[in-house]
């Protein structure tokens, strides 16, 4: 029962660790925010394979290691023009909601650390409904538009992003319902 105190205390740790923390990524000049808790890994931009009849936002897939994961183009996701990838280019792997999805960015930053009383909430604009933006990180030189990850992606998206992934993400999930059953 101790063991299962120190993991449960180690766990606490460990989420306490990337409470606040932040992966900054630019799209133009706007430096945005993701949390750090979503975000498996950043890789360059790879060779990506066209999916028919889906957003024009949803780029495509990529084979990343044998996994076949959707990648979204962010600033088309924004409704921002699109702008020819570069070697600055990045795609920042996020899972939401059990499915892994790139995220297409002009570049990523760093890491930064904003508190919770460094956030303020987004303005009420009547012009748009700022409904990705989860609150504005206040840092001395600059503000960080951070993101609410749960709101990027409707329901229909994520499973348009789910079917793109196609038989992997059935695999996923049967290897769960096994893993379940044992």
């Amino acid at each position: 029962m101790e063991e299962e105190k120190v993991l449960d205390e180690k766990g606490l740790e460990e989420e306490d660790t990337q409470k606040d923390k932040y992966l900054t990524f630019l799209l133009g000049e706007e430096t945005y925010g993701i949390d750090i808790r979503v975000v498996i890994e950043i890789i360059g931009i790879q060779r990506i394979t066209s999916v028919p009849e889906v957003p024009d936002y949803i780029r495509g897939i990529i084979n990343l290691r044998g996994k076949i994961i959707p990648v979204v183009d962010m600033r088309l996701r924004f409704r921002r023009e699109f702008r020819e990838y570069t070697d600055r280019t990045c795609v920042i792997v996020v899972e939401i909601n059990g499915v892994l999805i790139g995220l297409i960015v002009d570049g990523v930053s760093e890491v930064l650390d904003i508190a919770e009383d460094k956030v303020v909430p987004p303005p009420e604009l009547k012009a748009s409904q700022n409904k990705y933006i989860r609150g504005i990180g206040k840092l001395e030189s600059n503000v960080v538009l951070l993101l609410d990850w749960e709101k990027l992606f409707s329901e229909d998206d994520q499973e348009l992003l789910s079917d793109a992934m196609g038989s992997d993400a059935e695999n996923g999930e049967q290897q769960e319902e096994d893993k379940k059953a044992e």
